[in-house]
């Protein structure tokens, strides 16, 4: 068995366009997200799979590692797919998002420990609580519902679950926020990126309703922390800052 971490990353983004590139601390966002990606012990690899030379060239510049793989890719988990090129069924591969520097490694292992782990879990992800009505109310939170057993039941941009009896709708302690980050088995990721969306993925714009619709076990890892992803300019002055004290 060995463990990928891939990292998808692509230049073209309508709100930050160049932004895999962009220094933080002199140093591009992308190559922050090596780093700490090689932190975690059960990654055996970390690859950044990419679709653009110059992104290739700052990665290996600072000493990581990147392959290309075609533009035309429908979504990041193809992208990994084909970047870890010929994986075994019982690899476990690691879709850790390309905008996350301060990324917890320790996230990381947590996801790669429960397929090692427990066989009947097809793939894994993480959630943390949602704090506040305004998140669990947005469209751009995902929601997530989950089994006695910590497996995810249905992900949805809806507020899920409506606690029907109460006014405040934190007040049942059921409220989670999906974040992420995916880890797969070999086997099923090869399965999952050779299914055509299903109507709950194309409703919702949501590709792990796919696997959940496939009759895939979703492991669930709980955490503290929501990290702090890059979408804007605004964002990377904050996350620089954090860089820097990291560094004190």
């Amino acid at each position: 068995m060995k463990v990928y971490g891939i990292i998808p990353s692509r230049f073209g983004s309508s709100r930050f366009p160049g932004k895999p590139l962009h220094l933080l601390a002199g140093k591009p966002l992308v190559s922050w997200v090596v780093e700490a990606a090689k932190k975690a012990s059960s990654l055996d690899d970390v690859i950044v799979a990419t679709d653009d030379e110059r992104i290739v060239k700052a990665v290996v510049d600072n000493g990581g590692k990147a392959v290309m793989t075609p533009s035309d890719l429908p979504s990041g988990t193809d992208r990994i797919a084909v970047a870890a090129g010929d994986f075994d069924d019982d690899d476990i591969l690691v879709n850790i998002q390309g905008d996350e520097p301060l990324i917890d490694p320790s996230l990381i292992d947590a996801l790669v420990a429960k397929l090692k782990n427990d066989s009947r879990w097809s793939m894994a992800t993480a959630v943390t609580p949602i704090r506040n009505a305004t998140d669990f109310a947005a469209k751009s939170v995902v929601k997530v519902v989950l089994d006695r057993d910590g497996g995810a039941l249905y992900f949805s941009r809806a507020p899920i679950p409506c606690d029907r009896d109460n006014e405040d709708p934190l007040k049942c302690g059921l409220c989670v926020r999906h974040l992420g980050i995916y880890a797969y088995r070999g086997g099923f990721l090869r399965r999952y990126v050779s299914e055509k969306p299903c109507d709950l993925e194309m409703t919702e714009k949501l590709e792990q309703l796919r696997a959940l619709w496939m009759g895939a076990k979703i492991a669930v890892v709980k955490t503290d922390d929501e990290g702090i992803g890059v979408d804007t300019p605004e964002d990377a002055l904050r996350v620089e800052e954090l860089l820097r004290e990291r560094a004190l």
